[in-house]
């Protein structure tokens, strides 16, 4: 049986990476999709491709998770077409081709993005999904934010604090939201293999050795955890940080 069978799933940043591994597997597992990117619109389209060989029903859009007016528009077209919307993947964020830098030495207008896309933006597409999955009694909020938070990262304060603050968003809505029956939970990657990641690493470099399981994380082992959270399984879960990093950092 399909975990997720006739779930309504929205998924921001799906043109590749993590969101495409996120879209794949839903569609395996039986959810009708709502994909979303500013700008990859060639990579969205391939990955739209790719779920409905699956078999899966799929409608796409180009907006920007910054702006209520487009994803408002994306929330309305999406209970539009489907009549609900059950499970919001926050998965888009600033992080492809960042270049590591000095704390003082990083501009305030890169500052200002990152904590648009990374923060501001979860809290617009909550926000716009909110009356929907509060009218059906019931839903699913599921934030990426990263290992970094429990970590730290040299060079890379600003996308290290926009994490902290999809921790903080994520608990924060987990509470106002739960009596209407809708979990916020998050899923926080370690350094994983992806298109972003080798843009500001070279990822066969990377140092496993203090690792517990002595590999890199792939996109797919992401998945499973964000499955997980938006099934029914996890009805009882909410306000939870689920790290997914091999081990290397034990919370």
């Amino acid at each position: 049986m399909k975990r997720l069978a006739g779930k309504v799933v929205i998924i921001t940043g799906a043109g590749k990476g993590l969101g495409k591994a996120f879209a794949l597997r839903f569609a395996d597992e039986g959810a009708r999709l709502v994909l979303v990117t500013r700008k990859d619109m060639d990579g969205l389209k391939k990955t739209a491709e790719e779920v409905t060989a699956k078999g899966a029903d799929c409608i796409f859009f180009q907006a920007d998770v910054t702006k209520l007016d487009d994803m408002q528009k994306v929330a309305d077209e999406t209970a539009k077409k489907f009549g609900r919307i059950d499970v919001l993947v926050n998965n888009a964020a600033y992080y492809f081709g960042v270049e590591r830098r000095p704390f003082h030495a990083i501009p305030p207008e890169e500052w200002d993005l990152m904590m648009s896309i990374n923060v501001k933006g979860p809290w617009i597409c909550a926000r716009t999904v909110f009356p929907h999955m509060k009218a059906q009694g019931k839903g699913k909020i599921i934030n990426l934010t990263s290992e970094v938070f429990f970590t730290g990262s040299n060079g890379f304060v600003h996308y290290v604090a926009s994490k902290g603050g999809v921790v903080g968003l994520t608990r924060a809505l987990a509470a106002e939201l739960g009596p209407d029956n809708i979990t916020v939970n998050a899923v926080a990657p370690g350094f994983t293999d992806t298109e972003a990641s080798r843009t500001i690493a070279d990822v066969a470099k990377y140092d496993t050795s203090k690792t517990p399981l002595r590999r890199l994380g792939t996109a797919e082992d992401i998945v499973g955890a964000v499955i997980f959270l938006a099934s029914d399984d996890a009805d009882f879960i909410t306000g939870e940080i689920i790290l997914v990093d091999g081990g290397r950092a034990m919370h």
